[in-house]
């Protein structure tokens, strides 16, 4: 793993983009995307940029269970309003949330995935250090599942919602199996609430406990933190 320390996240969004910009000229075809308030910069630049991926494949980590897309809170929604309107994929696939029959929705993403291998992967990192919904606990091998989402999950998520109530409690997401597949991944954290689990991420032991250290076995990860996330790590990571 690679750890890049930045004075922002604004100065982090800028290094993310470049990563992206050197995949494609690269030749990568289809890129995973993540959803949140960490990729929102990064994809304001992408959207002001001249970036083409017209022939390019999107395939996102996420969404909510019992989400339309065109409900607003949806990750299809996000995605749409964020980087598809402004910058659209040859394809872009989406789990899709009203899909009630979770075996059939996991077997199509799985079909989705093996079509499309990921070439380049962002990322995010929960509070509790799930990365897509993969939530501690979760098996290193599993592949695309149906999750409930933890307490500290909903909370962290209920900012973006009228009340905690209305946060869905279930998401269809990629698993690890499916994100360690990817070329490359770049990983962004930001803030205090971030610091616990980049320090197990980056320092820790790897454990489904806290389910990103499976990155630590990725060859090609990056990962961009500014200082506040950076805080309790010790001054000789680099």
């Amino acid at each position: 793993m690679k750890v890049i320390r930045v004075t922002s996240p604004s100065e982090g969004a800028l290094l993310a983009y470049s990563h992206v910009k050197q995949s494609l000229e690269k030749g990568a075809t289809t890129f995973g995307l993540a959803t949140g308030g960490t990729p929102e910069e990064l994809y304001a630049l992408i959207r002001e940029s001249d970036l083409d991926f017209s022939k390019c494949v999107s395939i996102n980590l996420d969404e909510y269970v019992g989400l339309t897309p065109d409900n607003q809170k949806s990750y299809h929604y996000y995605m749409k309003e964020n980087l598809f309107k402004a910058k659209p994929f040859k394809a872009s696939f989406i789990p899709q949330g009203w899909e009630s029959d979770a075996t059939k929705e996991v077997s199509r993403y799985e079909d989705v995935l093996k079509k499309y291998p990921i070439d380049f992967q962002l990322l995010g990192l929960g509070t509790n250090g799930h990365i897509g919904f993969n939530e501690p606990g979760t098996l290193f091998t599993q592949r695309t599942h149906k999750v409930a989402l933890t307490k500290e999950t909903v909370e962290a998520n209920k900012r973006y919602f009228d009340k905690v109530e209305d946060v869905p409690t279930f998401a269809y997401s990629m698993g690890l199996a499916n994100i360690m597949e990817a070329k490359e991944i770049v990983l962004l954290a930001f803030g205090h609430s971030k610091a616990e689990a980049i320090k197990a991420l980056v320092e820790g032991e790897q454990t489904t406990n806290v389910p990103a250290t499976i990155l630590q076995s990725h060859e090609n990860v990056t990962i961009i933190i500014d200082a506040d996330a950076a805080s309790l790590l010790s001054e000789t990571v680099e």
